[in-house]
């Protein structure tokens, strides 16, 4: 090689030479293309495929799934489809299933204190408020405690407050709190004790056995969740009267499920989605319950359905019987009591402004479709 300097001129054409057949040459170079792996859960409800609460538990795979962009898949399967609905929660601790959605009421019989999320009166919280505790107010820590004290590898996702439920359908309206004595009827979580406080025999079955059960005249009465449910689930066919309002649910919540291990195993970017997934299902629950609910109350007035207030009497000795309940499950389960304790901390604070800044929109909506109301 020439030890003679080139001039600056020369200098810029070797550069230029030089950058140029740099850059054939990354064009000319194979595309190596990196292969996506994709992370498939399979999960399953405790719910029937047609109902809408199986249609909730897809809503949030769907929105998992399209955030995730093909790294991650979550496939929801109805219930039964590999265990029977209340064995979900030790199907996903075991790894049997990857996840589930259902309500952490349905593991009363692990901890009773894990009804308190789904049963009774919350002392005057409505769903969103019950939320809003578990969130923010200490409840979901009283969930990890709980599961970590039964040795369940789960985590668990709390969301989607929904409307209170009936007190139930039964074969006669219910006019006074003797009514419900000696009546069998089906209901879940501490609402078993609260019924059974009243007088009633209870059974908590499962969702899909309790229109056979009513039809068979196995039992009398029964509640499960809400219009759309209970169209779906064929209540109209075999009952004729429905109770509504009550404090046995009136804050309920639904739960999904994961497996600890499965979860912790994702890298941080899908967590990310799992979390966000879960706050905007929850949010659209609750708008498509309102859409749905009210469209299908319509439909089954229409099937000649008669919807009946449940009397105040009943309401109070509800709440009387909850009293009952709560003071023995306190005694019996330390657990327990603590999340009482934390419930009622809260729900002294959100209650009483709730109560105080909130309008009543009753007032508002008989002022247009009221009796005497302006024809619009």
């Amino acid at each position: 090689m020439s030890d003679k300097k080139l001039a600056p001129s020369s200098r810029r054409n070797v550069l230029k030479g030089a950058v140029a057949a740099a850059g054939a040459g990354a064009l000319a170079a194979p595309m190596i293309a990196t292969a996506q792996t994709t992370t498939t859960l399979r999960f399953q409800s405790t719910w029937p495929s047609k109902d809408i609460f199986h249609e909730y538990a897809m809503d949030f795979a769907k929105k998992v799934n399209d955030m995730a962009s093909g790294k991650l898949k979550i496939e929801v399967l109805p219930a039964g489809a590999v265990v029977p609905a209340f064995q979900l929660l030790d199907a996903v601790s075991k790894g049997t299933l990857d996840g589930g959605h259902g309500v952490i009421a349905y593991h009363y019989g692990k901890n009773s204190a894990l009804a308190l999320w789904g049963s009774g009166p919350a002392f005057g919280m409505d769903p969103n408020m019950v939320l809003a505790w578990h969130n923010f107010g200490g409840g979901k820590a009283l969930v990890e405690e709980i599961y970590a004290s039964l040795n369940l590898d789960v985590v668990s996702y709390l969301y989607g407050p929904m409307p209170t439920q009936p007190l139930g359908w039964f074969k006669k309206p219910i006019a006074k709190v003797e009514d419900l004595k000696g009546v069998k009827f089906r209901t879940v979580g501490l609402a078993v004790d609260v019924f059974t406080e009243m007088g009633a025999a209870v059974n908590p079955l499962p969702g899909g056995e309790i229109v056979p059960a009513l039809d068979r005249g196995l039992i009398d009465g029964a509640e499960f969740n809400n219009a759309s449910s209970d169209r779906l689930l064929g209540f109209p066919d075999v009952v004729k009267n429905c109770m509504l309002q009550s404090f046995h649910q009136s804050g309920e919540q639904f739960e999904i499920l994961f497996n600890k291990t499965k979860l912790a195993a994702l890298p941080a970017e899908l967590k990310s989605i799992i979390d966000y997934a879960v706050q905007a299902a929850s949010a659209e629950m609750s708008w498509k319950a309102i859409e749905r609910n009210s469209k299908d109350y319509e439909e089954l007035k229409k099937q000649g359905i008669k919807f009946y207030k449940t009397p105040d009497a009943v309401l109070r000795a509800q709440l009387a019987a909850w009293d009952k309940t709560i003071d023995k499950k306190s005694a019996e389960n330390a657990i327990f009591k603590k999340v009482l304790a934390s419930q009622r901390a809260f729900a002294a604070r959100a209650g009483q402004w709730q109560n105080d800044y909130m309008v009543d929109f009753k007032m508002a909506y008989n002022h247009y479709f009221g009796k005497g109301a302006k024809k619009g």
